[in-house]
Order: C-alpha cells, then sequence, then structure tokens
C-alpha cells in the first residue's frame, strides 16, 4: 500500500479493487502485454450499528476526508448497500427486493425477544 508501508485494510471495497486488478492483469497477460500494478484508493468506511446509530467516514477529492454520522451517514450506507445488490442482483431484481422488504416490515413485529 504505497506509502502507508502496511497491509492492505481487510475491507470489501480492498478486496473488489484486488480482483477487478486481477482480472485486467489475466486478460493483459492473455494478450502477452504485462501485469496491471495494484493501487490502493481508500474510499472511506461506514459501519451501520442501526438505523440511527450509523458512522464513518468518506474521502473525496475535493473535500477531504469527511465524518458523517446519524442519519446521513444511514442513507449513504443503505445507498451503497442498494448499489452493491444491483451489481450482484440487477435493477429489477433489486427493486422486486425493496419491495418485498417494504411489505415484510409492516407485517413483522418491530421487537422480538428470544
Amino acid at each position: 500500500w504505497a506509502g502507508h508501508g502496511g497491509n492492505v485494510p481487510p475491507r470489501a471495497q480492498a478486496a473488489h479493487q484486488q480482483a477487478s486488478t486481477v482480472a485486467k492483469t489475466i486478460v493483459n497477460r492473455l494478450k502477452g502485454k504485462p501485469a496491471v500494478p495494484f493501487v490502493y484508493h481508500d474510499y472511506g468506511s461506514l459501519v451501520s450499528l442501526g438505523k440511527f446509530s450509523t458512522v464513518g467516514s468518506l474521502m473525496g477529492s475535493l473535500m477531504g476526508t469527511v465524518s458523517v454520522g446519524g442519519f446521513i451517514a444511514y442513507v449513504v450506507y443503505l445507498s451503497l448497500y442498494k448499489m452493491h445488490q444491483v451489481a450482484i442482483h440487477g435493477y429489477f431484481r433489486t427493486a422486486m427486493l425493496t419491495l418485498s422488504n417494504l411489505f415484510r416490515r409492516s407485517t413483522h413485529a418491530k421487537i422480538k425477544m428470544h
């Protein structure tokens, strides 16, 4: 990890960037071209601890590091989650999953006791 002297953080964004680099390298190697160098970019972190207990830091090129919390962080976390669902399932299935969750939320109990 250039400039940090340590390992890349064990997070999904690092794994995604590594997988993209490996895919490009495989294609290049099959074409007889050199490997693509891996460069890790940290885009920040979000942790959801409940509906209004989300915290995180977002890293952007315009404003630097921005700390977010509460409802704003929850909305950012939710939008990121939906983007991942679209990447895996596509737009139609993500829309159906979201719709089914809305219906399920209205019919299930809010508190569970075990």
